[in-house]
């Protein structure tokens, strides 16, 4: 059951790469940062409040943890993950944002010890292979933003926003399993503290005449908005937190690579973006990639299993 929670979680995740799509079309990315998590905040950390305010008391290590996830996983990773996507399309995003698993491996074996054998290096190659196709897509926006070689600056800025998300995901791991974090407080509380950065940024960066939100579309952002938070960080974000600590980092990032399907339908269906054959055929090279990759992870003993319980004789 533990796998189909996760591809469940991917297939509502990948949903918000349409979404915040038709949200930039009427505000700014780094506007667009500070109000969905700030929204997110007020949500996680009042429920908490009411329900749990013991939850909520960190020690000095576990707060400087939480800052510097809210400052990588929340606050840069999310503002290059939408200044990127206002130019990609949303499926292209999404598949460049999957690029994670390589990360998190390299992130997973200086923080955790978690060895990079043979096989899982093998898998990792045949998945890196899987995205050369998909970057060699171009469109005429990403020519004017033309970086090196066949990379273009929004793709760049996407790869930079999963690896600072993997560098988050990282180490919630080790405030969640290590200092025993509440994942539910050191979600609402990094996601708190990345929106005030995010805000702050706003302020010198974007023009409020009152707000940065283009006139006669507040209620339409405010929908996108409360859409993404609910499914990205009331959902996803918690889900993603219980997950850890049954499977890696690692392993999880891979799930990530079924994203890119979901996004292509949803896509498709919210903006009227054809799906295309390249990304789904280079899904599969990269899928095949996780299958050896989550092979390894298993003989090596990083996933656990689920055991069964024997009921005592009555």
């Amino acid at each position: 059951m533990g796998i189909l929670y996760v591809i469940f979680m991917y297939a509502a995740w990948s949903s918000i790469f349409p979404l915040g799509k038709m949200a930039l079309e009427h505000a700014p990315p780094v506007f667009l940062t500070a109000f969905r998590m700030l929204f997110a905040a007020v949500i996680i950390l009042g429920y908490l409040l009411v329900r749990k305010r013991s939850a909520l008391k960190f020690n000095k290590i576990q707060f400087f943890s939480i800052v510097v996830l809210g400052f990588f996983s929340i606050y840069l990773t999310n503002i290059l993950e939408f200044w990127g996507l206002q130019h990609l399309s949303a499926a292209k995003t999404c598949f460049i944002y999957s690029l994670s698993p390589f990360f998190a491996a390299i992130f997973s074996y200086f923080h955790f010890k978690e060895k990079i054998n043979l096989k899982k290096f093998l898998g990792m190659m045949i998945g890196f292979a899987g995205f050369i196709p998909v970057l060699l897509m171009q469109s005429g926006s990403e020519d004017l933003f033309k970086a090196f070689s066949f990379f273009s600056w929004p793709e760049l800025a996407v790869m930079g926003a999963a690896l600072f998300a993997v560098y988050g995901w990282v180490l919630l791991r080790v405030v969640v399993k290590k200092q025993t974090v509440s994942p539910l407080a050191a979600n609402g509380t990094s996601m708190l503290i990345g929106g005030l950065f995010a805000l702050f940024h706003s302020f010198f960066l974007d023009s409020w005449l009152p707000t940065p939100i283009a006139e006669g579309y507040i209620g339409p952002v405010f929908k996108g908005v409360m859409w993404m938070t609910l499914i990205s960080n009331i959902l996803c974000y918690n889900v993603y937190g219980f997950m850890l600590r049954r499977f890696t980092a690692t392993f999880l990032s891979f799930m990530g690579l079924l994203s890119p399907i979901f996004a292509s339908l949803t896509s498709w269906a919210l903006l009227g973006e054809r799906p295309s054959w390249i990304i789904f055929a280079s899904t599969g090279v990269v899928l095949f990639g996780l299958w050896i990759v989550y092979q390894a992870e298993l003989k090596q003993g990083y996933i656990k299993k689920r055991q069964k319980v024997v009921e005592p004789a009555q």
